[in-house]
């Protein structure tokens, strides 16, 4: 592995794209970054690239500014008016629904509205009304302002938030923006470009802390991961991921991924393929269910807690559906030493192997601490009678990663999960039903996640095939972040091909030389993650 040094001399380029002044005298040569698609047409934007090493740049492009007369509003929670009494309340449900609760609203002396929230069309969703919303008429200076409106509201009985109508996204909004970029060129560049989680994988640490880990001159967060414990293990991948050739997790359904190499070189999102059996004494063990081949359901994961979905055989859907934790009571997971101290602990039974596939335990209860060079598989539920072996069997554990034709592993490739595809072939080509972004009995879901703005992570690759990693910040008065067309949209003005969107939110961050040069969202700071993406 290589670990260059940055450059002592770090060379900086200020242009004013509002003004089209061009790169100042001496620069590194740099092609002007093009006004983004955010607001008006005209709205200054700034940039100021810095070379932090052969290769290697990073760009900060500040377009627009805070605007004080963009006021804060509050939304109320809708109850459902339909069958189901046990119905949650959501920030957008149907007509109906949102009609009856404005009548309440108006009857209790709180002036509000019905609003259309918009789908806007994407690769598989099409344009359309995808619900409504209410919020109060009224807009307010300050968000003190519109709290004291919540609270006034709830001591009628009614659920309601405060949010600023920056948020929401519009083509009128005047920002801010703040956009940045980094760039690998992998014609100059001669450092190491990567994935890692840290120590282990089931432990959270900041972009700042991994970054300090791997020695790298700069990172990005990277993978969608698991948060609760009641998901599974905090840390763990919520998806595909290869760190250094090591495939210790499965995808999510067909879920597309970014795949890096260490050289900077052929980098791309593809949607891969995973395969994964275990092999009892050199045959397969046929199972109660007929089975010739005990199948694989995951990898270096709590065996019966799917996060995100898009499993085989579990509840509710083996489609990939986001921020839900799908379970399967009978599951086959295999774990390598990268899980943690120890595997997971609970009924069942797990069987451990050496390097050479010899079984030199087996349990009748789940969790133990692998040894290096050990491996293990867990068995619950009705798959447990396929994991019959005694210190005589020898299991053979094989587990695949592919892009439908070559394998996403071996020395120097990394892979981490993200969704939705956001560009392919140079177009715009948002996956949000596919991905799992799309929940078709619940529209609040997308409006918050894809379609309101928040801070995005996307990564990809430009036509000239450079790696460019962006983080843009969000849900903070003076800084607006995307929505997902938005992500769309600027990925294409930044000249990307491919791109991908990776976990966002309060996982945005970007390490630049040891410092932070996003802005958080999250009021404790930067949220420890699951991975990052570094350069060193």
């Amino acid at each position: 592995m290589r670990h260059p040094a940055p450059l002592s001399t770090v060379l900086a380029l200020a242009c004013v794209a509002a003004l089209g002044l061009g790169a100042a005298p001496g620069a590194a040569a740099e092609p002007d970054v093009p006004a983004l698609p955010l607001g008006p047409a005209g709205l200054a934007q700034t940039e100021v690239t810095t070379r932090l090493a052969d290769g290697v740049t990073h760009t900060q492009i500040v377009r627009g500014a805070p605007d004080a007369a963009t006021p804060w509003v509050v939304e109320l929670a809708i109850p459902a008016t339909g069958p189901d009494p046990d119905a949650p309340a959501r920030a957008v449900q149907d007509r109906a629904s949102a009609d009856a609760l404005m009548a309440r609203l108006a009857a209790a002396g709180f002036p509000a509205e019905v609003q259309p929230v918009r789908q806007p069309a994407v690769a598989d969703v099409p344009a359309s009304v995808s619900g409504y919303r209410v919020r109060l008429t009224a807009g307010y200076p300050t968000q003190e302002a519109a709290r004291a409106a919540v609270a006034a509201l709830r001591g009628a009985g009614f659920s309601a938030r405060d949010w600023y109508r920056g948020w929401d996204g519009g083509s009128t909004d005047v920002g801010r923006w703040t956009v940045n970029v980094l760039t690998i060129d992998p014609r100059t560049f001669d450092g190491e470009l990567g994935a890692s989680y840290g120590p282990d994988l089931t432990d959270r640490e900041s972009v700042s802390e991994l970054a300090a880990e791997a020695g790298a001159l700069a990172a990005v967060n990277a993978g969608f991961f698991v948060l609760d414990p009641a998901a599974g293990a905090p840390g763990d991948p919520a998806g595909a991921a290869v760190y250094d050739g090591d495939l210790v997790s499965e995808p999510v359904g067909d879920r597309p991924v970014l795949v890096l190499r260490d050289d900077a070189r052929r980098s791309d999102v593809v949607r891969p393929t995973w395969q994964g059996s275990v092999t009892v004494d050199g045959r397969t063990r046929p199972s109660q269910r007929g089975e010739r081949t005990s199948r694989l359901d995951g990898q270096d994961r709590v065996p019966g807690l799917v996060r995100n979905c898009g499993g085989t055989g579990d509840q509710p859907t083996d489609l990939p559906l986001h921020d839900v934790t799908c379970t399967d009571d009978g599951e086959l997971v295999a774990f390598s030493t990268a899980f943690g101290p120890t595997t997971p602990s609970g009924p069942g039974r797990e069987v451990v192997v050496d390097g050479r596939g010899r079984v030199v335990r087996v349990a009748e209860q789940r969790g133990t601490a692998l040894e290096p060079g050990q491996r293990s598989v867990q068995a619950t539920g009705d798959r447990v009678q396929e994991l019959a072996a005694d210190r005589t069997s020898r299991l053979r554990i094989r587990t695949t990663l592919t892009d439908g034709r070559r394998p996403l592993t071996g020395d120097g490739v990394s892979v981490v999960n993200g969704g939705p595809e956001l560009v392919r072939d140079g177009r715009a080509h948002v996956t949000q039903a596919r991905d799992g972004m799309v929940r078709p009995d619940d529209p609040s879901f997308a409006y918050g996640w894809a379609l309101q703005r928040n801070p995005r992570t996307f990564a990809g690759v430009d036509a000239r095939g450079r790696t460019v990693l962006v983080t843009v910040d969000g849900r903070q008065p003076d800084e607006l972040g995307l929505s997902i067309p938005e992500a769309a949209d600027v990925a294409l003005a930044l000249g990307l091909t491919e791109a991908l969107n990776l976990d966002g939110g309060g996982s945005t961050a970007m390490v630049v030389d040891g410092g932070l040069v996003s802005s958080p969202s999250d009021a404790a700071g930067e949220r420890p993650v699951g991975d990052v993406v570094y350069v060193r």
